[in-house]
């Protein structure tokens, strides 16, 4: 299936400024962020392709290559294919995240959410890579979400070597690559339907690294890295919904050859509750009341997350009529303000009559009540 034109995923023309470029992509992402739509699949691939677009377009170099080959330009059919990051099969819905929380962690709508973004770390020394991020769901009740909550994780991950001190060798020692010398990238001349073009990628001898070692450690094989257990706190702003993620800096796999660790990614999740439904930040349930009940009014206990309140339902109140409890619903993330508890009152119609109570109905109807 044909890419769409990174120009018409922002809606913006080819002359557009850099300016223009940054102004369209915010919007989009605004629009489309994971936070503001989850669960929506949709939604999720057009913030993906708008981020894709703006990281390709925001770059002067890039942006040439673009205007020139086209989607050709990163997928290695191009003079200068960057591949990778950025128009190549590998871009998925983490890297996204993490560019758009790099570019505009500190001022987009979501201020930072949950008081830290994810932007990318350094790489380390000789071009070391940056560990992978690791990933894991979290079931909330609702009580939980309405008072935030801490919460301890045990983790498996990958940390430096005890034995070589995440070298990977024996002696401590490691060797610049000869093949990059050092750079984790090599060059490649090959032909094309452009023409004669130099390709980038990442180093095969030291994938990337710039390091070889000639003398592998025997408890890790050379990687520098081994697994560990390790226990993980994380503290839950109160507000948080399905969807959310939060971003634990540095809590997942360490980079080899002394690349930055990644971060842990903790997905929310909500569990069902037995009374509410949620609608952002109010709380729906539903009563029942009797025909007598609702003609000459009463008082019902209606639980809440933090106790219980008593509802007064007036004489004459209908079926399906709604009251709102203000305030005693979800708090806002990092707000002062609160949603409400909206109660659904239904009239409950008696299946089973005794004899008493049916002479009672029928002199009711010759009232015409």
């Amino acid at each position: 299936m044909a890419k769409k034109d990174y120009y018409e995923i922002l809606g913006i023309s080819k002359g557009a400024s850099d300016d223009e470029i940054k102004k369209a992509y915010r919007k989009e992402a605004v629009k489309y962020h994971p936070d503001k739509n989850p669960g929506d699949k949709s939604a999720e691939e057009k913030f993906k392709n708008a981020t894709e677009a703006y990281e390709i377009l925001k770059d002067a170099q890039k942006r040439a290559q673009y205007d020139r080959y086209g989607h050709a330009a990163f997928d290695g059919g191009a003079a200068g294919g960057y591949g990778g990051f950025g128009g190549a099969a590998g871009f998925d819905i983490s890297d996204a995240l993490r560019a758009f929380m790099n570019d505009f962690g500190g001022d987009s709508v979501f201020g930072d959410l949950f008081g830290s973004g994810r932007g990318r770390r350094g790489r380390g020394p000789a071009g070391a890579a940056r560990g992978q991020d690791l990933q894991l769901r979290v079931a909330l009740s609702l009580e939980e979400i309405a008072t935030g909550v801490k919460k301890t994780f045990k983790l498996k991950r990958k940390d430096k070597c005890n034995s070589c001190g995440g070298s990977g060798s024996k002696s401590g020692k490691r060797n610049v690559c000869s093949n990059c010398n050092g750079s984790g990238r090599v060059r490649h001349i090959a032909n094309s339907f452009f023409g004669q073009v130099i390709q980038e990628s990442v180093c095969p001898t030291c994938h990337g690294e710039g390091y070889v070692v000639a003398d592998p450690c025997t408890s890790c094989g050379g990687s520098g890295l081994e697994s560990v257990e390790t226990t993980v706190d994380v503290d839950i702003p109160a507000g948080v919904a399905e969807g959310n993620y939060l971003n634990v800096p540095g809590k997942g796999n360490a980079g080899q050859g002394g690349g930055s660790a990644g971060d842990l990614i903790v997905l929310i999740q909500e569990k069902s509750h037995e009374f509410f439904k949620r609608h952002g930040v109010d709380l729906v349930c539903e009563i029942n009341i009797s025909f007598s009940e609702a003609a000459l009014g009463t008082s019902k206990t209606i639980p809440t997350l933090e106790g219980k309140v008593n509802l007064k339902v007036p004489a004459g109140t209908q079926s399906e009529k709604i009251f709102r409890l203000r305030g005693k619903g979800l708090p806002v993330v990092h707000g002062r303000e609160r949603g409400d508890i909206l109660v659904q009152i239904h009239l409950q119609t008696p299946q089973k009559l005794n004899r008493e109570a049916k002479n009672l109905f029928q002199q009711l109807e010759t009232l015409g009540l």
